[in-house]
């Protein structure tokens, strides 16, 4: 169960980190939401990666679950800097991932 929960809630944040890096590209001042779109992109790959060593069953992920929680942190810190819906959707999404990460190691 805890399985799927985190590979649902990665697979949420993977859409959207990707959807926020995309939509911060038509921002009227990009050069304001570079770090967010490079946050947006180390967010989504991590995520990923996770959730592609889980589908292996490989067990020992503790060390990427807790990145990925760390990276979701900050990820959500990032995007709640800025006033677009698209950042703070993928805020949310980050903090859910994060807290997802967080359940599973418990």
């Amino acid at each position: 169960m805890r399985n799927q929960e985190l590979l649902k809630s990665l697979s949420n944040c993977i859409n959207y980190c990707n959807w926020c890096a995309d939509a911060c590209l038509d921002e009227p001042d990009v050069k304001k939401m570079v770090k967010c779109i490079r946050t947006d992109r180390a967010c989504s790959y991590v995520c990923a990666a996770l959730a592609n060593i889980m589908e292996t069953k490989y067990d020992n992920i503790q060390g990427l679950v807790d990145y990925c929680r760390q990276i979701c942190e900050d990820c959500a810190k990032e995007c709640e800097q800025h006033e677009a819906d698209h950042c703070k959707q993928c805020a949310k999404a980050c903090r859910e991932c994060a807290e997802a990460c967080k359940n599973y190691a418990a």
